[in-house]
């Protein structure tokens, strides 16, 4: 194992027992020997999660004019049949004929060849592939040579109802809870293109081989933004984020060896084509402040294309939002024009209307060809192929109306060739106003994984460095995604300090703010504590304070101390987690304290 590698994984050694020790998140049902696939969110974990969630709401829901639903995570199985879930949601699974464990083969693959992207490979290839690289079974040691790779549906199945019940689904995206509500939904957004739904939710997926903690699991939640628009009419506002920079990994850069990455920005990729969808680029440029804004570390952040081959097949173009966690490229969230697949398969499977009436400006007056055959002829005439001749005569008049010039007219119906008197097929030409059409939208769907982007943030706050001559590791969170804003302590549980600090906490908590009260232990352990879970500020009540009601306030990051009011505290605080104020302008504002107080003994 190289130096790096050892590096990158007593990274996620210490990022796990991080998470675990201080409760972000841990494996779910310890007690009976855990459950692979499946974490609990603890206390901390749990808040910023919520605060992704809000700030994800925030930016895709409120500041785009969407509307949010929430849906059922449980589905018909008539859903997936649709949408095609049921024939296609497949990974690649080699089971191991020694030890019986099941593995996902394109995973083998990527860990131990210089392989990338091999779910986009056949299973014929896969198969030579761990024939060719002699891979054997992780859990074992037995070649995998010359076991069959199969497809594996990751779809958890159950019933709905007692007994035998419907057969259903648990939803495996949020997307279809959206897409099948579409004719309702329409109506409330006035049935007026674009319009964008939002979902923010669990999903679940039977992962063949779950693994790197939170990164691939079997429940997962959701942030998914599904964009209708009208593919020749509506165009989104690229001037909001045209300068916007951004780093690309397009197809042609992953094909050539040892090519670097694309800086630009959104305006100039699309430009000069190097993102196709105006919608798609639009949101790539939403999701890089975004991310900036949450905490993703820009220097280890980049926008990938899908290759051809792991391109769903109805998506136009795709990219995915990577983070680099641990020496590897992941993906924390996908940007795709799914164009109108979703709901053409819908309307399809449902019998529903799943288009917008779109008024024109203006009526149009048009002439239209139409045919109304004479059943009475052609049944005796064609028996059982009447009514397929009756239909290829309206496809014909649509296309070609010149074909009922003659005295007969010819229509092919599975590869024969028919001949109808023009005057048995009632062609006529009428002249029609038309006030709109029926538009079927397309959907441009950013889809952000929020267990991902959580870890993504988690694991690019981490920092250590010293204070004090001692070791500090902390979180450098924005104060805005992190689990407390302000931990509060007196100097002392003593002389009245402690039923100040706890009247302050509770003022605070009055205010809005997730406040964490702590007397245990010196005062040093107490900035600690905090720092390792990201808390961005720390209160202290001291003798002073007693005196003329000010307090300590001390910033994470950079340590400093600053003496400010504590009536001053709930606004100063809001603003500081919002962002309007920087602590560098409090400190400016007070008396500035360079060094932490003496930890005095207790």
């Amino acid at each position: 194992m190289s130096d790096s590698e050892n590096e990158n994984e007593s990274e996620g050694r210490t990022l796990a027992e991080l998470a675990k020790r201080r409760g972000f998140f841990f494996p779910s049902n310890g007690v009976y020997g855990g459950t692979a696939g499946f974490y609990t969110y603890g206390p901390e974990g749990a808040a910023l999660k919520r605060h992704l969630e809000d700030a994800w709401r925030d930016r895709f829901t409120v500041k785009e004019g969407n509307q949010e639903i929430e849906a059922p995570t449980v589905m018909p199985e008539a859903v997936f049949e649709a949408s095609g879930h049921l024939d296609g949601f497949d990974d690649m699974l080699v089971e191991c004929a020694d030890c019986g464990e099941s593995h996902r083969a394109d995973h083998l693959i990527e860990d131990d060849t210089a392989i990338e992207d091999a779910e986009a490979l056949e299973i014929a290839e896969v198969e030579e592939l761990i024939r060719e690289h002699e891979l054997v079974c992780p859990s074992c040691g037995t070649a995998l040579a010359g076991q069959p790779v199969e497809d594996f549906n990751l779809m958890f199945e159950t019933t709905i109802g007692p007994g035998s019940g419907q057969t259903g689904y648990m939803r495996p995206e949020t997307a279809q809870g959206i897409f099948v509500e579409f004719p309702q939904l329409a109506e409330y957004a006035r049935n007026k293109l674009p319009f964008g739904v939002t979902q923010i939710g669990p999903a679940y997926r039977n992962e063949i081989s779950p693994r790197k903690g939170v990164i691939r699991v079997r429940e997962f939640t959701q942030a998914e933004l599904e964009q209708f628009v009208d593919p020749e009419r509506d165009e989104p506002d690229l001037s909001r984020v045209s300068d916007v920079e951004v780093t690309l990994y397009p197809i042609e850069n992953q094909r050539e060896e040892g090519s670097e990455y694309v800086e630009t920005t959104v305006g100039e990729a699309v430009e000069e084509g190097t993102i196709a969808s105006e919608w798609v680029a639009y949101y790539l440029g939403i999701a890089q402040e975004w991310y900036e804004r949450v905490g993703i570390d820009m220097d280890r952040f980049r926008f990938r294309q899908h290759l051809p081959g792991e391109r769903a097949h109805y998506a136009s173009d795709c990219w995915d939002a990577e983070a680099e966690l641990g020496g590897d490229w992941v993906e924390i969230a996908g940007f795709a024009y799914r164009g109108d697949y979703d709901l053409s398969k819908h309307a399809e499977h449902s019998g529903e209307e799943f288009t917008v009436f779109e008024q024109y400006d203006e009526p149009i007056h048009t002439e239209r060809a139409t045919v109304d055959p004479d059943m009475s002829y052609l049944g005796p005439e064609f028996g059982g192929k009447a009514g397929e001749i009756a239909d290829a005569l309206e496809t014909l008049a649509e296309r070609d109306r010149a074909a009922f010039e003659d005295e007969s007219v010819s229509v092919e119906v599975d590869g024969e060739s028919y001949e109808i008197p023009t005057e048995r097929t009632g062609f006529s030409v009428e002249e029609v106003t038309e006030s709109g059409e029926h538009v079927t939208p397309h959907v441009v769907e950013p889809s952000f994984g929020v267990g991902r982007t959580l870890y993504a943030v988690f694991a690019h706050a981490y920092r250590e460095d010293e204070v004090d001559g001692e070791e500090r590791s902390y979180l450098s969170l924005p104060p805005e995604m992190a689990p407390t804003t302000v931990g509060v302590f007196p100097l002392m549980d003593r002389d009245g300090m402690g039923e100040r600090a706890r009247t302050v906490a509770s003022e605070l908590r009055e205010a809005g703010l997730e406040v964490s009260y702590d007397d245990s232990g010196n005062i040093g352990r107490r900035y600690r504590r905090q720092d390792e879970v990201g808390t961005p500020f720390c209160v202290t009540v001291d003798y002073e304070s007693l005196e003329d009601d000010t307090v300590t306030l001390r910033d994470r990051d950079s340590t400093d101390q600053a003496r400010v009011p504590i009536a001053e505290l709930p606004v100063l605080l809001t603003d500081l987690r919002e962002g309007s104020r920087s602590f560098d302008a409090v400190a400016d504002e007070g008396e500035e304290l360079s060094t932490e107080p003496e930890n005095p003994a207790e």
